[in-house]
Protein backbone atom coordinates (compact mmCIF):
# COMPACT_ATOMS: atom_id res chain seq x y z
CA UNK A 1 0.00 0.00 0.00
CA UNK A 2 1.34 3.77 -0.85
CA UNK A 3 0.37 6.39 0.89
CA UNK A 4 0.52 10.14 -0.51
CA UNK A 5 -0.69 13.35 -0.23
CA UNK A 6 -2.95 15.96 -2.58
CA UNK A 7 -1.38 19.32 -3.15
CA UNK A 8 -3.84 21.45 -5.34
CA UNK A 9 -2.57 22.65 -8.35
CA UNK A 10 0.46 24.44 -6.82
CA UNK A 11 3.78 22.75 -7.61
CA UNK A 12 5.63 24.74 -4.93
CA UNK A 13 3.09 23.45 -2.15
CA UNK A 14 4.02 19.73 -4.23
CA UNK A 15 7.68 20.24 -3.73
CA UNK A 16 7.31 21.48 -0.02
CA UNK A 17 5.79 18.70 1.10
CA UNK A 18 6.95 15.77 3.00
CA UNK A 19 9.38 13.87 1.23
CA UNK A 20 8.16 10.41 3.08
CA UNK A 21 5.29 10.18 0.89
CA UNK A 22 5.29 7.91 -1.72
CA UNK A 23 3.27 9.70 -4.37
CA UNK A 24 1.91 13.34 -4.43
CA UNK A 25 -1.68 14.11 -6.00
CA UNK A 26 -1.49 16.73 -8.08
CA UNK A 27 -4.74 19.13 -9.28
CA UNK A 28 -4.94 19.76 -13.30
CA UNK A 29 -6.85 21.22 -15.51
CA UNK A 30 -8.93 23.76 -15.09
CA UNK A 31 -8.17 26.50 -13.66
CA UNK A 32 -4.42 26.92 -13.85
CA UNK A 33 -2.03 23.96 -14.12
CA UNK A 34 -2.68 22.14 -17.98
CA UNK A 35 -0.28 19.05 -18.06
CA UNK A 36 1.51 19.38 -21.31
CA UNK A 37 2.33 22.96 -20.28
CA UNK A 38 3.84 22.06 -17.19
CA UNK A 39 7.82 21.40 -17.21
CA UNK A 40 8.74 18.07 -16.92
CA UNK A 41 12.21 18.61 -15.52
CA UNK A 42 10.56 21.33 -12.84
CA UNK A 43 8.32 18.42 -11.91
CA UNK A 44 10.49 15.91 -11.69
CA UNK A 45 12.82 18.38 -9.66
CA UNK A 46 9.23 18.52 -7.53
CA UNK A 47 8.79 15.06 -6.83
CA UNK A 48 11.62 14.51 -5.38
CA UNK A 49 11.53 10.66 -6.48
CA UNK A 50 7.94 10.21 -5.49
CA UNK A 51 5.49 8.81 -8.07
CA UNK A 52 2.47 10.91 -9.45
CA UNK A 53 -0.75 10.65 -9.44
CA UNK A 54 -3.37 13.55 -10.86
CA UNK A 55 -7.12 15.11 -10.20
CA UNK A 56 -9.07 16.33 -13.23
CA UNK A 57 -10.58 19.30 -13.02
CA UNK A 58 -12.54 19.95 -9.93
CA UNK A 59 -15.93 21.78 -10.84
CA UNK A 60 -16.17 20.64 -14.31
CA UNK A 61 -19.25 18.02 -15.17
CA UNK A 62 -19.04 14.66 -16.28
CA UNK A 63 -21.99 14.65 -18.22
CA UNK A 64 -24.60 17.32 -19.43
CA UNK A 65 -27.75 17.09 -21.66
CA UNK A 66 -26.36 18.42 -24.13
CA UNK A 67 -24.43 15.58 -26.96
CA UNK A 68 -21.88 18.38 -28.37
CA UNK A 69 -21.19 19.35 -24.87
CA UNK A 70 -20.51 16.07 -23.50
CA UNK A 71 -17.92 15.49 -26.29
CA UNK A 72 -16.35 18.10 -25.49
CA UNK A 73 -15.83 17.43 -21.69
CA UNK A 74 -14.34 13.97 -23.31
CA UNK A 75 -12.02 15.53 -25.56
CA UNK A 76 -10.46 18.06 -23.12
CA UNK A 77 -10.12 14.74 -20.56
CA UNK A 78 -8.15 12.97 -23.38
CA UNK A 79 -5.92 16.36 -23.02
CA UNK A 80 -5.22 16.03 -20.12
CA UNK A 81 -5.08 12.52 -19.59
CA UNK A 82 -2.46 11.96 -22.42
CA UNK A 83 -0.18 14.99 -20.97
CA UNK A 84 -0.77 12.89 -17.13
CA UNK A 85 0.33 10.06 -18.88
CA UNK A 86 3.33 11.56 -21.12
CA UNK A 87 4.22 13.08 -17.45
CA UNK A 88 4.09 9.77 -15.56
CA UNK A 89 1.03 9.81 -13.50
CA UNK A 90 -0.16 6.60 -12.60
CA UNK A 91 -4.00 7.49 -11.49
CA UNK A 92 -6.09 10.09 -12.25
CA UNK A 93 -9.33 11.14 -9.76
CA UNK A 94 -12.05 12.18 -11.50
CA UNK A 95 -15.66 13.37 -9.62
CA UNK A 96 -18.39 12.04 -10.31
CA UNK A 97 -21.16 14.68 -11.63
CA UNK A 98 -23.44 15.38 -13.84
CA UNK A 99 -26.30 17.59 -15.08
CA UNK A 100 -28.73 16.43 -12.59
CA UNK A 101 -28.25 13.25 -10.35
CA UNK A 102 -32.08 12.83 -9.94
CA UNK A 103 -32.89 12.25 -13.63
CA UNK A 104 -33.00 8.50 -13.55
CA UNK A 105 -33.06 7.94 -16.95
CA UNK A 106 -30.19 10.72 -17.55
CA UNK A 107 -27.80 7.95 -15.22
CA UNK A 108 -27.79 6.18 -19.24
CA UNK A 109 -25.68 9.18 -20.53
CA UNK A 110 -23.84 9.94 -17.07
CA UNK A 111 -22.36 5.95 -17.50
CA UNK A 112 -21.46 6.65 -21.33
CA UNK A 113 -19.15 9.79 -20.23
CA UNK A 114 -17.67 7.46 -17.40
CA UNK A 115 -17.07 5.07 -19.79
CA UNK A 116 -15.51 6.82 -22.56
CA UNK A 117 -13.17 8.79 -20.12
CA UNK A 118 -11.85 5.47 -18.76
CA UNK A 119 -11.29 4.41 -22.06
CA UNK A 120 -9.31 7.40 -22.89
CA UNK A 121 -7.24 7.13 -19.47
CA UNK A 122 -6.87 3.50 -20.48
CA UNK A 123 -5.25 4.71 -23.72
CA UNK A 124 -2.88 6.96 -21.85
CA UNK A 125 -1.44 4.54 -19.62
CA UNK A 126 -3.62 6.26 -16.93
CA UNK A 127 -6.07 4.57 -14.19
CA UNK A 128 -8.76 6.67 -13.57
CA UNK A 129 -10.50 6.21 -10.51
CA UNK A 130 -14.36 7.36 -9.99
CA UNK A 131 -14.42 10.13 -6.20
CA UNK A 132 -17.92 9.94 -4.62
CA UNK A 133 -19.30 13.87 -4.21
CA UNK A 134 -22.71 12.88 -3.47
CA UNK A 135 -22.64 15.38 -0.28
CA UNK A 136 -22.56 17.99 -3.43
CA UNK A 137 -25.43 19.64 -5.25
CA UNK A 138 -24.34 18.01 -8.72
CA UNK A 139 -22.90 14.91 -7.08
CA UNK A 140 -24.11 11.36 -7.57
CA UNK A 141 -25.08 9.52 -4.95
CA UNK A 142 -23.16 6.98 -3.31
CA UNK A 143 -25.60 4.19 -4.67
CA UNK A 144 -25.42 5.76 -7.98
CA UNK A 145 -22.09 6.02 -8.19
CA UNK A 146 -21.43 2.21 -7.15
CA UNK A 147 -23.68 1.08 -9.76
CA UNK A 148 -22.34 3.06 -12.75
CA UNK A 149 -18.83 2.26 -11.70
CA UNK A 150 -19.78 -1.82 -11.74
CA UNK A 151 -21.57 -0.98 -14.74
CA UNK A 152 -18.99 0.95 -16.67
CA UNK A 153 -16.03 -1.32 -14.95
CA UNK A 154 -14.38 1.81 -13.58
CA UNK A 155 -12.64 2.01 -10.61
CA UNK A 156 -13.22 4.23 -7.49
CA UNK A 157 -11.55 6.42 -5.50
CA UNK A 158 -13.68 6.15 -2.14
CA UNK A 159 -13.15 9.96 -0.47
CA UNK A 160 -13.74 8.73 3.62
CA UNK A 161 -15.02 12.46 4.22
CA UNK A 162 -17.10 12.63 1.33
CA UNK A 163 -19.25 9.66 2.19
CA UNK A 164 -19.44 10.49 5.71
CA UNK A 165 -20.80 14.32 4.88
CA UNK A 166 -23.60 12.49 2.72
CA UNK A 167 -24.50 9.96 5.37
CA UNK A 168 -22.74 9.11 7.84
CA UNK A 169 -20.34 5.78 9.44
CA UNK A 170 -23.54 3.76 8.21
CA UNK A 171 -23.13 5.44 4.55
CA UNK A 172 -19.68 4.58 4.17
CA UNK A 173 -20.41 1.32 6.27
CA UNK A 174 -22.56 0.42 3.88
CA UNK A 175 -20.67 1.68 0.43
CA UNK A 176 -17.59 -0.31 1.23
CA UNK A 177 -19.84 -3.76 2.02
CA UNK A 178 -21.57 -3.58 -1.35
CA UNK A 179 -18.39 -1.69 -3.59
CA UNK A 180 -15.03 -2.00 -1.56
CA UNK A 181 -14.05 -4.65 -4.26
CA UNK A 182 -13.93 -1.70 -6.82
CA UNK A 183 -11.79 0.87 -4.88
CA UNK A 184 -8.18 1.30 -6.22
CA UNK A 185 -7.20 4.63 -4.29
CA UNK A 186 -8.50 6.33 -0.95
CA UNK A 187 -8.96 9.92 0.26
CA UNK A 188 -8.79 10.29 4.02
CA UNK A 189 -9.26 12.96 5.95
CA UNK A 190 -11.32 13.96 8.77
CA UNK A 191 -15.29 15.56 9.34
CA UNK A 192 -17.52 16.93 11.64
CA UNK A 193 -21.40 16.58 11.06
CA UNK A 194 -21.58 20.64 11.15
CA UNK A 195 -19.68 20.48 8.09
CA UNK A 196 -16.16 20.53 8.95
CA UNK A 197 -14.33 18.73 6.60
CA UNK A 198 -10.88 18.24 5.43
CA UNK A 199 -9.68 17.98 8.84
CA UNK A 200 -6.52 15.65 10.36
CA UNK A 201 -7.43 12.56 11.15
CA UNK A 202 -8.61 12.08 14.38
CA UNK A 203 -9.97 15.39 14.69
CA UNK A 204 -13.50 14.61 13.45
CA UNK A 205 -15.95 11.86 13.54
CA UNK A 206 -15.30 9.59 10.76
CA UNK A 207 -14.89 6.36 11.98
CA UNK A 208 -11.28 4.54 10.76
CA UNK A 209 -11.38 1.32 12.85
CA UNK A 210 -14.65 0.57 10.72
CA UNK A 211 -12.77 1.68 6.88
CA UNK A 212 -9.98 -0.72 8.10
CA UNK A 213 -12.50 -3.40 8.88
CA UNK A 214 -14.38 -3.42 5.93
CA UNK A 215 -11.27 -2.80 3.92
CA UNK A 216 -9.13 -5.86 4.97
CA UNK A 217 -6.56 -6.32 2.61
CA UNK A 218 -6.55 -3.23 0.77
CA UNK A 219 -3.52 -3.25 -1.29
CA UNK A 220 -4.17 0.19 -3.14
CA UNK A 221 -3.43 3.59 -3.02
CA UNK A 222 -4.01 5.95 0.09
CA UNK A 223 -3.72 9.91 -0.44
CA UNK A 224 -4.18 12.07 2.72
CA UNK A 225 -6.69 14.95 1.53
CA UNK A 226 -5.86 17.00 4.44
CA UNK A 227 -6.15 20.84 3.96
CA UNK A 228 -3.07 21.78 5.79
CA UNK A 229 0.80 22.44 4.93
CA UNK A 230 1.77 21.45 8.54
CA UNK A 231 3.78 18.29 7.65
CA UNK A 232 3.65 17.80 11.18
CA UNK A 233 -0.39 17.04 10.94
CA UNK A 234 0.18 15.94 7.33
CA UNK A 235 2.59 13.43 9.05
CA UNK A 236 0.43 11.94 11.89
CA UNK A 237 -2.75 11.65 9.82
CA UNK A 238 -0.43 9.06 7.17
CA UNK A 239 0.91 6.94 10.27
CA UNK A 240 -3.18 7.03 12.19
CA UNK A 241 -4.27 5.91 8.70
CA UNK A 242 -1.58 3.49 7.72
CA UNK A 243 -1.87 2.21 11.80
CA UNK A 244 -5.91 1.40 11.19
CA UNK A 245 -5.02 -0.20 7.75
CA UNK A 246 -2.20 -2.61 9.09
CA UNK A 247 0.48 -0.68 6.14
CA UNK A 248 3.99 0.17 6.88
CA UNK A 249 4.58 4.19 6.71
Amino acid sequence: MDIGVTVGDDLDRLAASPARFDFCELGVGEPTLVPDEVDPGRLTDALGGRDLLVHLPYSQRLASYVPEVNDAIVDYQRRLLTAAGDLGAEKAVLHATSADRDDVAFRETAADQLRRVADVGREAGVEVVVENVGHQHAGLQLSVLGDLARETDTPICFDVGHAYMEGGNKAIRRFLRSHGDRISHLHCHDVRRRGDTHLPVGAGEVDYDLVASELDDFGGTVALEVFTDDAALLLDSAERVADRLGASF
